[in-house]
Formats: C-alpha cells, sequence, structure tokens
C-alpha cells in the first residue's frame, strides 16, 4: 500500500472555521457557529450534549465532558469518531489522510511508490463506513446506497427562493428536489453514475440556521443521517453523464444549486453541470470526469474575494493554479476567473443570470 506524508501543521492552520464545520457536520456533531467558535455533539465519544467546541483562534477542540484528554486538534477528533464507528483502533496517519482528502490537499512527500496516487487513496478509504465496495483494477469507489422510498412522501411545493434565483419548477423536479417542513429545508438526494441514492443534503431556509450549522447540511430524519464523503461523488453526474460523454466538455461548480441554474438557463437537454459541493476540486472527482472522456473542464468556483489581489484572491489563485499542476497534464483546464468584477461578493458563476455566466465563460482562463 502506498503511504503519503502530509503537512499536518499546514493543513490544520489553513483550515476556515467553515470547512471545519462542514466536515463535523459530515461526521455527525451538528455544528453550531457563534463568534468563531463551533458548539458541536460530544462525538468524541458517546454523548447527545452539545459539549464538544472547537475554536478557530487556537485551531483546537475541547470537550468539557467524558475525555480523558479534552483538548485535541481536528485530525485527533476524526481518530476518535472513526475508532468508534468501525469498532477498530483508527490510526492517527489515517485520520490525517481522512481530512486532507476530504479538502483536497496533496501530499507533501512520497513514501513508498505504486502505480497511481488514486489507487493509495482508494485502498486507505477500505475502513470507511459509508463505502460498500472498492475496486483498484477500475479504481472506483461503490458508496452505500440508502433507501429513498420515503422521498416519494415528502412535498414538492415551489420554493420561491430558488425560483427567485433562476430555477425552474421543472428542473426542481427533475433532480427530485423535495421540501422537509419540520426544518424548513430545501431536500437534495444525491445519486452515483449509476442512479444509487448515496446521500441527502439539505439547504437550509432559516437565516439564523444558516448562520450557525452553514447552509447545507447531510439530512437527518427518524435518527437516520443521509451522510456521504462528498470527495467520492459529483452531484449531477448521474443526470448528466450523456451530455457530458457527448459534448466532451464539463462545468465543475461548488453547489448543487448551479447544476440547477445551468440547466434552467440552457436546458436540461444540454447540461454539462456537476457540483462538487465545496471548494475542493478533489483527484477522484477528477478522474471521474476524465474516465468519460472530457477534454476540457471548465471550473467555476464561488467568487470568494472581494477586490483584485486582497488575501481571499491570491487564496483562490493559488487554489486554481494547484487544480492546474495536479491535472492541467491529463485534461485541458480553464476557469470562470471574474477579472471584471460582474458578480457580487460570494457569487456562483450561475448566480446573476445567463449574460454575465455567458460573458464569463467566453473570457475563461488558463492558469499555467
Amino acid at each position: 500500500m502506498q503511504i503519503y506524508d502530509y503537512d499536518k501543521d499546514a493543513i490544520k492552520n489553513n483550515l476556515t472555521i467553515e470547512q471545519v464545520r462542514d466536515l463535523i457536520a459530515e461526521l455527525g456533531g451538528e455544528p453550531q457557529l457563534q463568534h468563531e467558535v463551533l458548539l458541536c455533539k460530544t462525538i468524541c465519544h458517546c454523548g447527545d450534549s452539545h459539549k464538544l467546541y472547537y475554536y478557530d483562534n487556537t485551531k483546537l477542540c475541547r470537550c468539557y465532558t467524558g475525555c480523558a484528554e479534552p483538548t485535541f486538534d481536528i485530525f485527533e477528533l476524526v481518530r476518535k469518531v472513526k475508532s468508534r464507528e468501525l469498532d477498530c483502533d483508527y490510526q492517527l496517519p489515517k485520520a490525517i489522510q481522512y481530512v486532507a482528502q476530504y479538502f483536497g490537499y496533496a501530499p507533501s512527500e512520497r513514501i513508498e511508490e505504486t502505480p497511481t496516487s488514486i489507487e493509495a487513496d482508494l485502498q486507505y478509504l477500505e475502513n470507511y463506513d459509508r463505502i460498500s465496495n472498492i475496486s483498484l483494477e477500475t479504481k472506483i469507489v461503490e458508496l452505500k446506497e440508502y433507501d429513498g422510498k420515503f422521498l416519494k412522501n415528502l412535498p414538492r411545493p415551489k420554493i420561491e427562493p430558488w425560483i427567485k434565483d433562476g430555477i425552474s419548477q421543472e428542473i426542481m423536479d427533475f433532480y427530485e428536489i423535495c421540501y422537509d417542513p419540520k426544518n424548513c429545508g430545501i431536500v437534495i438526494p444525491h445519486r452515483d453514475v449509476n442512479g444509487r441514492l448515496i446521500g441527502i443534503r439539505e439547504r437550509t431556509l432559516i437565516k439564523e440556521n444558516a448562520e450557525l450549522y452553514g447552509k447545507y447540511r447531510p439530512m437527518k430524519l427518524n435518527k437516520q443521517m443521509y451522510n456521504h464523503p462528498l470527495s467520492f461523488a459529483l452531484y449531477g453526474l448521474y443526470q448528466n453523464q450523456e451530455n457530458i460523454k457527448r459534448v466532451k466538455k464539463a462545468f465543475v461548480f461548488e453547489s448543487e444549486k448551479s447544476v440547477l441554474q445551468y440547466a434552467t438557463m440552457f436546458g436540461q437537454e444540454n447540461n454539462i453541470a456537476v457540483a462538487i459541493c465545496g471548494s475542493s476540486f478533489i483527484q477522484y472527482q477528477a478522474w471521474l470526469l476524465i474516465n468519460m472522456g472530457v477534454q476540457e473542464i471548465i471550473v467555476g468556483l464561488d467568487k470568494q474575494y472581494q477586490e483584485l489581489n486582497d488575501d481571499e484572491h491570491k487564496k483562490l489563485v493559488r487554489n486554481l493554479k494547484g487544480i492546474h499542476n495536479k491535472y492541467g497534464q491529463f485534461v485541458t483546464i480553464s476557469y470562470l476567473f471574474d477579472k471584471e468584477n460582474l458578480l457580487s461578493y460570494k457569487a456562483s458563476p450561475t448566480d446573476e443570470g445567463k449574460e454575465k455566466f455567458l460573458q464569463l465563460y467566453n473570457n475563461r482562463v488558463n492558469l499555467y
């Protein structure tokens, strides 16, 4: 098995509190953001109280009940959670690799060589509880399937906020978008390339909840958490794979919403958009597209900066260059990069209409 060495301190210190919130939510911690502090369920050990805290200023977790060693970092939290879930001694190197892969960090050094890094990634995932099968021959991860029969019973009302944001009711119906009246959330089923239900995410419509928990969270219904490893799937690939194969191009956006906006603007029959559900474009996700014969990947991340050359802008440029360095030798990669200040802060390339989107597309850039 190939073993990688990661710069764990660099990863830990560069994680934003929003990224940590997403990861802890994926682990079932139900994090609430309050003044640069996350209040979470005590997933570090068995318990339902919200007495696990994450402090962004120190990048450390603190458990206020039950832990013999109450202060630890995000890697140790993953190790604790996975050890309990899998009933094994989940080693720290695996926890570091888990966090690194989740956010798309490349290893700093390759310790042992095997044919491809994807194979090593797959081998490291063998004990992940949401994975049912891994094939090194085909480099395929098969995630466990959920029973989604209940989706047919959820209401499908007109979701006015999304209609105002440029998503038609027809497209929402096509993608099985439902509504959770209990949590006031938009229900977004995720399917793998074969149509199997592998996860469900909710987009809250309650502003206060979005600020505390984040806009998107795994759906929880009757004590069942419908989470899945987002890094090993692409939202929309099931519905759009034939279009992508035909055109040999794919747009990669951050959120599911952009996939639906693109479908509304250009028609589902022309939809070649997928979403990575975050800002990290993972090697396995790139491989899913390359394996379909894609010759150009157009990356359209959210405008996470206010001015050119500010710190956020420089971070985005580094992220885009990192994507090119990792995958540019296998496929042409271009970027919807807002050099002319067309979009609002934090807007996606699809958020503000077809005209602006086409302008971004026609002026897409390559970073070398």
